[in-house]
């Protein structure tokens, strides 16, 4: 790694377009098909996320808490790049590795090999340096006796271990992580594990999501709490966690303003 990395995000927020039709009883729905064509869905503007300040540098690894519901996976995919802001903004340096949906992206119709040179390029590197790993990750797949096998003939664990082995191949300097793995066979998951804390150890900076305190106070310094898509709690981990607490004990708003 050759340079410093840093995350920041700047009052960043996240509206998506979500269509709807007025409420009718179902006598009045019976003529459904007909009005379909003259009272077409009306589209409104959803706020998932807003307000969402931090930064991060290296040695920082932070925790992301809150209700479900609350855009903690929304807040991850946008750190990865899968969402733009609709509003502020996020600047980053180094490069980023999501470990959220391990089966995204993959060629279900091509060989276990074609999806790791695919999924490899998708991800930013050289096809050389795909093939450079590619035995790698097939046998930490523990699916080496497979490579000429279609992706379609595997199963869901299979394909869960070849995501997850694709996506931890190379370390990165960023390392963005929904809940810690809890699917696919025992001795799996102990080495997936491991290299998970390999790869957390070498990451300069690491996000994490999670509902488990424990998990959180071993690993993080940092901690960002979430309501109702709003950044409501950030800061060391312990006050964070205590407040998160407190929010637990309270009703849920309604998720989501409208406008």
């Amino acid at each position: 790694m050759n340079m410093d990395a840093s995350l920041r995000a700047f009052s960043m927020g996240l509206d998506i377009p979500v269509y709807t039709q007025d409420q009718r009883s179902m006598r009045a729905s019976l003529g459904l098909f007909l009005r379909a064509a003259f009272q077409p869905p009306r589209r409104i503007t959803r706020t998932i996320l807003d307000g969402i300040d931090f930064e991060l540098n290296p040695g920082d690894r932070l925790g992301v808490v809150g209700r479900n519901g609350s855009g903690k996976s929304t807040l991850l995919k946008m750190l990865v790049g899968a969402y733009e802001p609709s509003r502020g903004y996020l600047e980053t340096t180094g490069n980023r590795q999501g470990l959220l949906n391990l089966s995204l992206g993959f060629n279900s119709e091509a060989t276990i090999v074609e999806n790791i040179m695919l999924r490899g390029i998708a991800m930013g590197m050289r096809p050389a340096a795909v093939s450079l790993i590619a035995d790698d990750v097939m046998e930490f797949a523990e699916l080496s006796d497979k490579a000429g096998h279609r992706l379609r003939t595997l199963s869901s664990g299979q394909r869960m271990r070849l995501g997850f082995a694709l996506a931890t191949a190379v370390p990165h300097e960023i390392l963005i992580m929904d809940e810690w793995l809890g699917t696919g066979d025992a001795a799996f998951i102990e080495k997936a594990k491991i290299r998970i804390q390999s790869h957390v150890d070498k990451a300069q900076i690491v996000v994490l999501a999670s509902h488990s305190f424990s998990l959180l106070q071993s690993v993080c310094n940092k901690a960002l709490l979430l309501e109702c898509g709003r950044m409501v709690g950030f800061g060391e981990v312990k006050p964070v966690l205590e407040q998160y607490s407190a929010l637990l004990k309270s009703p849920v708003e309604t998720a989501g303003e409208v406008h």
